[in-house]
């Protein structure tokens, strides 16, 4: 992202939408006006309600309080694969507590990042972000909450610990960015897939073949903001009211009307998450 580029117009609206991923705190969100600011944007486009999610504890424990500062906010909490080797005892059960929240839709993100190990100081080995998720696994098929996952260079892998363990009733991958042969076999395991401002990327050839691949009720559409601004802002900071961009770039690559998506879209999260359907 860039400071020196703007934020991008208000796009025209899309109803009735929902942010499956977006992280409030990133994007400068630290109290209740601050929450209900970047909510009121998105809602005046049609992105009427945002699930912001944790990549590590205070993110978790912020998430939890934004979800009870502001009914259209939901969250999802868990550490990243890439902090997973912070997961000690103490951590885990506040993560936990945290999890039971019935604010609380999802146990995430969690999952396997193979790309930051050895370039990233710090960063969690494979064997513990292996270990980190099949206890996130465990702990969403406890709490009978969706599992979110985070996949960077690591499909194989990730199927492969999903089949050992067992997944969850509920899975999504999150900000999918594999080829087609991964959509299908995600599909054909029953999982949901995330679709982010990438799909509109003109140069994400793998990823804008596999999206047509992906049946409706498997598929939801995310911001993952501030980061992944779609098309043409690429670049800029990203924020929850910039959803429509990206449903309007995936209905286009799926030959679909993006009011049509939107809905279907909508549809698919709230029941993965367990959201109150919306009139519209």
């Amino acid at each position: 992202m860039s400071k020196d580029r703007p934020a991008p117009d208000a796009p025209a609206p899309l109803f009735p939408l929902v942010d499956s991923h977006t992280h409030l705190d990133a994007c400068g969100a630290s109290d209740a006006a601050s929450v209900t600011a970047i909510v009121d944007r998105a809602a005046a486009v049609g992105v009427e309600r945002v699930v912001t999610v944790a990549d590590d504890l205070a993110a978790a424990q912020f998430a939890v309080d934004a979800a009870h500062w502001d009914s259209r906010v939901y969250a999802a909490v868990a550490i990243h694969p890439t902090r997973a080797n912070v997961l000690d005892d103490a951590t885990r059960t506040e993560i936990e507590r945290l999890a039971r929240d019935p604010r609380v839709v999802a146990v995430g993100e969690t999952g396997l990042d193979f790309y930051w190990p050895g370039k990233l100081d710090g960063c969690a080995t494979v064997p513990e972000q292996t270990e980190g998720f099949r206890w996130h696994i465990d702990l969403a098929k406890r709490l009978g909450k969706t599992l979110m996952i985070h996949n960077r260079e690591a499909d194989q892998a990730l199927l492969q610990v999903l089949r050992e363990e067992g997944a969850p009733e509920s899975v999504i991958f999150h900000c999918f960015s594999s080829d087609a042969e991964m959509a299908r076999e995600c599909v054909d395991a029953g999982y949901v897939l995330s679709f982010s401002g990438t799909v509109s990327f003109k140069n994400a050839k793998a990823l804008r073949e596999a999206a047509p691949l992906v049946p409706s009720d498997q598929l939801i559409v995310e911001t993952d903001a501030p980061f992944l601004t779609p098309h043409p802002f690429r670049g800029a900071s990203n924020e929850p009211y910039c959803l429509p961009y990206t449903v309007r770039a995936l209905a286009e690559i799926r030959g679909e009307d993006p009011d049509d998506l939107a809905k279907a879209s909508t549809a698919t999260a709230e029941r993965v998450y367990g959201l109150r359907p919306v009139s519209g």
